[in-house]
């Protein structure tokens, strides 16, 4: 063994098992036949566990070790790529119909809970505080909060840290950037006040979500791609179980869920979906 593992190049049993493991724990898809995308990703991991190829990191994952490996893992096999305000048709959508009586209600004494679901390293959810911060300068005074979740706590520990490069804020309106970060060289933050409306958990789609109480908007953008069909449909089942009425889902660009799937969601504007009133209920969503 030299120590530094290369990724296999061809098909194998072991890669197979590894892209079923990987569907298994997070819902994610790999190509079972693919063992050199496989590779590439679990590399590194072969490389810092001194292991020479995809067979012993099998063995690793079917061992007693796999408790101390498996947030490793899935680092390794979960993609975080996010911006600031990204599809800005989805704020756009937001400033102009769906934030207005939600700022009405939490001004009235009301509650007011928007989810950001597969956060990567912190973007969408920050991207959410200062919408609403610019709408509502004294949202922290009220019952408005913004849960923020992903299953990679790797990519949780960045977004609560929220060191930024400068370059990223690319697609944030100037007058914002000035408002709502602090500079230091090449890194930027969120100003506290952003921050503070945003929690962020840990948390797996695929399992058991702790939350008891509706959410008025959910946004769970280009997650749900790399699931299969019936992974997909259990969750946006799930997701409209977990709005309240006339709670909007807010999807990627490239997701979509069928008006004839049987759930209480229609569409509300680009891949936005409005929860609809007085329909049967859904199911457990927890």
């Amino acid at each position: 063994m030299n120590g530094r593992a290369e990724p296999l190049l061809d098909t194998s049993a072991a890669a197979a098992a590894i892209a079923l493991h990987a569907e298994h724990l997070t819902g994610i898809v790999l190509p079972t036949d693919g063992a050199a995308m496989i590779g590439a990703r679990i590399g590194r991991r072969l490389t810092a566990l001194g292991l020479a190829d995809l067979d012993a990191y099998l063995d690793l994952l079917r061992s007693p070790a796999w408790s101390d490996e498996r947030h490793h893992f899935i680092s390794a096999v979960t993609t975080n790529e996010s911006n600031f305000f990204r599809e800005p048709h989805h704020f756009e959508h937001l400033r102009a119909k769906v934030l207005p009586p939600l700022i009405a209600r939490a001004r009235r004494g009301g509650r007011v809970r928007l989810w950001s679901a597969g956060c990567a390293v912190g973007q969408e959810p920050y991207s959410l505080a200062m919408v609403v911060l610019d709408m509502m300068p004294d949202a922290g005074l009220h019952d408005i909060r913004i849960l923020a979740s992903d299953i990679d706590r790797a990519a949780l520990a960045n977004a609560c840290s929220a060191d930024y490069s400068t370059a990223s804020l690319a697609s944030v309106p100037a007058g914002m950037q000035s408002r709502f970060f602090t500079f230091e060289g090449d890194v930027c933050r969120p100003i506290p006040a952003v921050r503070e409306l945003v929690r962020f958990r840990e948390l797996n789609l695929q399992g058991y979500w702790p939350m008891c109480r509706p959410f008025d908007i959910i946004v769970c953008r280009n997650v749900a791609i790399y699931f299969a069909p019936e992974t997909q449909h259990r969750l946006w089942r799930r997701f409209a179980g977990a709005l309240g009425t006339d709670g909007r889902l807010f999807l990627g660009h490239s997701e979509h869920i069928p008006t004839n799937c049987g759930l209480p969601l229609r569409p509300d504007d680009v891949t936005c979906y409005r929860r609809l009133p007085d329909h049967p209920d859904v199911g457990a969503w927890s």
